[in-house]
């Protein structure tokens, strides 16, 4: 229940889908889609289980209500704006969006078939795209192309490693870690069999409160710099007047 409504105020304001989905929503972004049940919905809306039935049948229903009420709540398409800006602008709005609700990502890759704002919101991006002058084809492998990341999420080649991450105060910098031994000895032997991927993996450091889904090396100037990528490949293509091959 958000902080700023009287619990008494909460109770005899009536029930309804919308109000269930938010609550959801609030209650995910707080404690986690793991914590999500029916049961602990009820008690944070002030009301026995089965009042929540009348509203969503059951767990998946609710959890393809909150992915709607998530995407529905994306910034909408401003007219005037060429394709690359508005395309662009579209899929950055649906990955922030997915950073403020860090849950949301699983969710969406947890469904089998797409719900009706996330329909809608491929067609306003295809829409984009075929406002730009894009052949149906072209589109097509644009939009193949982008993938998940349409939606603002990417599919990392392998997870990163959790680790304990040493806190730094306003005054010091955080306190080197002590060295283990036997993560010392992994990485050396690491290193001797697969240099290249060692050093690369040292080379950098990642954001992880950047990360959607809490996974991998995805913080936003390395999705903003692939999502450029095909960005500007789509605009080439499109200027060359590209076509698909026929399959011999």
């Amino acid at each position: 229940m958000p902080a700023d409504v009287p619990a008494e105020e909460s109770r005899r304001t009536p029930l309804s889908r919308d109000r269930v989905l938010r609550a959801a929503v609030a209650f995910a972004d707080g404690a986690g889609i793991e914590a999500l049940s029916m049961r602990r919905l009820a008690q944070e809306l002030g009301v026995v289980p089965m009042a929540l039935y009348k509203h969503v049948a059951n767990k998946e229903e609710l959890l393809d209500g909150m992915v709607e009420a998530v995407v529905a709540g994306l910034d909408p398409h401003v007219p005037g704006a060429d394709w690359k800006s508005a395309v662009r602008r579209r899929i950055l709005g649906a990955r922030d969006a997915l950073m403020r609700h860090a849950w949301a990502a699983q969710v969406i890759r947890s469904r089998s078939s797409p719900t009706p704002a996330v329909l809608a919101y491929l067609d306003s991006v295809i829409g984009m795209f075929r406002a730009g002058g894009f052949s149906l084809d072209l589109t097509h492998h644009a939009m193949h192309a982008l993938g998940s990341r349409v939606l603002g999420l990417t599919e990392e080649l392998f997870d990163a490693p959790p680790g304990p991450e040493p806190r730094a105060t306003a005054t010091a910098p955080a306190p080197a870690p002590a060295p283990d031994p036997a993560q010392t000895a992994a990485r050396e032997a690491m290193a001797l069999r697969y240099p290249h991927v060692t050093e690369l993996a040292g080379a950098v450091a990642h954001d992880r409160s950047s990360v959607v889904g809490g996974r991998g090396c995805d913080d936003r100037f390395e999705f903003e710099f692939a999502l450029d990528l095909l960005l500007d490949g789509f605009e080439r293509l499109h200027g060359q007047g590209w076509k698909s091959a026929p399959r011999a």
